[in-house]
């Protein structure tokens, strides 16, 4: 019989405008175009159609939030506005993990399928986006204003809730297993990180 795999310190639950600094500390390492502060605050407090969900961490040597992802909701269709994982906690599948969570969210509010941008460069994401089903529909030139980089439109449609809560269930085990194999990894690499 199999031992049974220790829970992580990572939950979600939706954010809110204290979590701003936060937020920000995963932007600014994210993106060469980030967010600023007052975009979150507009998003979080005014947008009405925005729906923004973060995986945060209940261990005292990691951070506060460690991954957050949003959407705006043109319903039928949910867009897929940001995802961002903490860097140092890259590997995990925290990325996967939050994608899933925000689809299953966007299938509670009504989405029938969901769209979002990605940089023509950024092979990485698009192989995660893939991995759900996504598919590139078109392209939107010079769309990144800091470098001029085109990028490709994809979408997901419909949206499966059945699938989607069997993706979200897999990436949470998933998260589960990487971070009892790797966690005195990940701890170290906090520890070096924070000294100055």
């Amino acid at each position: 019989m199999l031992a049974a795999i220790p829970p992580t310190p990572f939950h979600a639950s939706p954010l809110n405008v204290e979590d701003i600094p936060h937020i920000m500390t995963i932007e600014r390492a994210s993106f060469s175009l980030p967010w600023t502060p007052a975009i979150y605050q507009h998003e979080l407090k005014e947008n009405p159609i925005s729906r923004y969900l973060g995986i945060r961490c209940h261990h005292d040597a990691l951070p506060r939030l460690v991954a957050y992802g949003g959407l705006w909701l043109y319903l039928p269709e949910a867009h897929v506005s940001t995802i961002a994982v903490h860097p140092l906690l890259r590997g995990l599948h925290l990325g996967a993990w939050m994608l899933a969570i925000l689809l299953v969210e966007a299938v509670r509010e009504g989405a029938r399928e969901a769209s979002l941008e990605v940089r023509v460069s950024n092979r990485v994401a698009q192989r995660l986006y893939r991995s759900f089903g996504f598919r590139v529909v078109g392209r939107r030139p010079r769309y990144y204003s800091d470098n001029k980089e085109d990028a490709y439109v994809m979408t997901l449609r419909p949206l499966d809730r059945l699938a989607l809560m069997q993706r979200l269930h897999r990436e949470e085990q998933t998260v589960r297993q990487r971070w009892h194999e790797r966690k005195e990894t990940v701890m170290a690499q906090f520890t070096t990180y924070a000294q100055p």
